[in-house]
């Protein structure tokens, strides 16, 4: 199946999803962004510094990751049975993660100071963030795509094996 007809299966998904399903995913899109974005002090705000200045392409990959959360996290809602599983919402979860690194001041994230020092956050993490952006949309996108995959997915149903 080539590109153009996987995109329009994807799409005829979507025009396919109830209105609860829309506005679940703008919720957990905001939600996320929000969630990100006050702790790594995207948003200004008294609980939370930021020693250095967030660049300009952290806000696009911080809305990007945030829609595709929501995009994920609504494929939950009244799914087929069938459709439940796990392992997509596992690489959603990671890409939300990696979004938080990724948007991230590298030098006041904890866990990167205690690995790397000051100098190694500024020297080694920060050129990596955008890379890490990109890879968090991409795990992103991936889960989206295969959750939409699998509800769309004919079920085999399970038969009595044979006795012997």
């Amino acid at each position: 199946m080539g590109y153009p007809r996987r995109m329009t299966l994807l799409l005829e998904s979507l025009r396919a999803w109830p209105a609860r399903r829309w506005w679940f995913a703008l919720g957990t899109a905001v939600a996320t962004f929000l969630f990100i974005a006050i702790p790594t002090d995207l948003i200004p705000n008294p609980l939370f510094g930021r020693e250095i200045p967030p660049t300009p392409w952290s806000w696009w990959a911080l809305g990007i990751s945030s829609v595709l959360a929501g995009l994920v996290a609504a494929t939950y809602v009244a799914a087929p049975e069938e459709a439940r599983t796990e392992k997509e919402g596992r690489l959603g979860m990671a890409g939300g993660i990696v979004t938080f690194f990724a948007v991230g001041c590298p030098v006041c994230n904890k866990i990167v100071l205690l690995a790397l020092g000051y100098t190694g956050a500024i020297q080694w993490f920060e050129p990596i963030q955008p890379y890490l952006a990109i890879g968090a949309i991409g795990l992103l996108g991936w889960a989206f795509v295969a959750r939409v995959r699998r509800e769309r997915s004919c079920v085999i149903p399970r038969t009595a094996q044979p006795v012997a």
